[in-house]
Formats: C-alpha cells, structure tokens, sequence
C-alpha cells in the first residue's frame, strides 16, 4: 500500500506543472516596492547609477520568474516583461495618488510617509495594482500569489481581476473582500468588513459579470455587504454600516441599516 501510494505521489511530481516558487514571486514584489517607494526601503541609494542598477536587478529577476514556468504564454517572456515595465511608471503615479485620497480620509494620517510605510490598505492596494497588469496579461498564478500574499499580510482580499479607479482609500482595512469583476471608480472609500461579493457561486458563472460596480465618490462603511453583477451603486451615495444590498441604488443615495425595515435608501434632491 505504501508502495503504490509513493509512486502516486512521484508520478504525479513528475506532471506537476513547472512553476515559480511563491517565496522568489514575493521576494521579487518585496524588492520592487522598495525601489518604488523609498519608505519602504531601508537602503539608501548613494548615487543614480546604484539605483539604476537595482532597478535592472529587479528587471532580471522578474524575466527568470516569468521563464521558469514550463507553459507557453501567448507572446513571448520578453514582451511579457516589457510590457509591465512599461505600465509601471503609471502604477506609481496612480498609488501615489492612492496614498493621497488616504491621507486625506483619514483623520489619524499624519503625512505621506506614515500612509506609506505602515497602513495595510494601501500595502494591499500596492500588491494588487501590480498583480492586476500581469492578469491583463494572462501571466498564470503570479497575480494570485501577489494578492493572496497581501491578504495573508493585511487581511484585506483583493481579486487581481478587479477595476479599481485612481484615489481608492481602504481605511483599517481587515475583512474587506473585493471579488474578481468587481468595478470600483474613482474617489471611493470603504471601510474594515465590507464584501463586494457575487450573489451566485456557480462554476457555470464564472466568465460572467459576477460582482457589483461602484461608481466615482462612493462611501461604504464597515460591515456592508454589496452582492451581484448588475448591482450598481451610483455616484456620490453613501453605503451605511451592516447593510445588505442586492439590488442597485441611484446616485446621491443614503443607505443605511434600519432595525425595523432592515435598510432604507434616501435620495438628496
């Protein structure tokens, strides 16, 4: 029995796919951060030449990640790597202005610096805005060994599939969940447990719109759960806490849990 049972395992190492170790993926991501943002780097750079240096370091590493997995990618390992390269100055800009919606979110942020080096809201958005150029690309694994990463750091669950808008502001941060055909616009703030979940979890579903859209400026506070693919809630509402929503709620909507009528939604004129 035992026999048998070892060689079940050894055939089945022997077609196990030809994959990157996640410890290197992460250690790259660790390294590419740091040359992002200098707070979270405890090096410093004497000159330009060292950083550019790095920088070509960090360029290598990702081509030898990318060209151990033993499938055929639809262009070639090169091109996979030029092309995050060349989205990543946009990535920086847009967490930088990440960073700036949070510091001005939230009352306890002191600077730039602090937002940076020590909020796990904006470490998981870090993670999944470069995990979500390599699923555009259709890279396998990778985007989910980067989100799954930040998750198992921060508590927050971002798909790498999903669409969030520049000046995403995660406050506290742990239980968000945020699932794969989620679209969020710009300027939105969500708060600690808040699920941007599907209604239904059927395989048969899962190239469909599965998960809700939130448009430009919405706030959703803690505990509020928000389910389905034509589920939308408009721009400028506020989601109140421990709400359940399951149907679309118009623009410059307050929504809010009600004990008596379980939500109630009212609309400024």
């Amino acid at each position: 029995m035992e026999k048998q049972f070892i060689e079940k395992l050894y055939q089945a190492h022997k077609e196990a796919l030809k994959i990157p170790a996640p410890k290197l993926v992460c250690h790259w991501l660790d390294g590419l951060l740091n040359l992002l943002f200098p707070e979270l780097s405890n090096q410093r750079y004497e000159n330009k030449r060292s950083l550019e240096q790095e920088f070509h370091h960090s360029k290598l590493e990702l081509y030898n990640i990318l060209n151990a997995f033993d499938v055929a990618f639809n262009v070639s390992v090169e091109e996979i790597e030029q092309a995050f390269m060349q989205q990543l100055p946009q990535i920086h800009s847009t967490l930088l202005i990440d960073a700036s919606a949070i510091l001005k979110g939230d009352p306890a942020a002191t600077n730039l610096t602090e937002v940076i080096r020590t909020y796990p809201g904006f470490y998981a958005l870090a993670v999944y805005r470069i995990a979500h150029i390599f699923y555009d690309l259709e890279v396998p694994l990778i985007p989910r060994i980067l989100t799954e990463s930040a998750h198992n750091k921060t508590g927050i669950d971002i798909h790498p599939g999903a669409v969030i808008g520049e000046g995403f502001c995660i406050d506290h941060g742990t239980g968000v969940v945020i699932g794969e055909t989620v679209i969020i616009g710009k300027d939105v703030k969500i708060y600690q447990g808040v699920t941007l979940g599907a209604l239904s979890v059927r395989k048969e579903m899962a190239q469909t719109k599965r998960h809700p859209t939130i448009e430009d400026r919405v706030v959703i506070y803690a505990g509020a759960t928000i389910l389905g693919g034509n589920t939308i809630i408009g721009h400028d509402s506020m989601i109140g806490g421990s709400v359940w929503i399951t149907k679309s709620i118009p623009p410059f909507a307050r929504v809010y849990y009600n004990p008596v009528f379980e939500e109630k939604a009212e609309v400024n004129n």
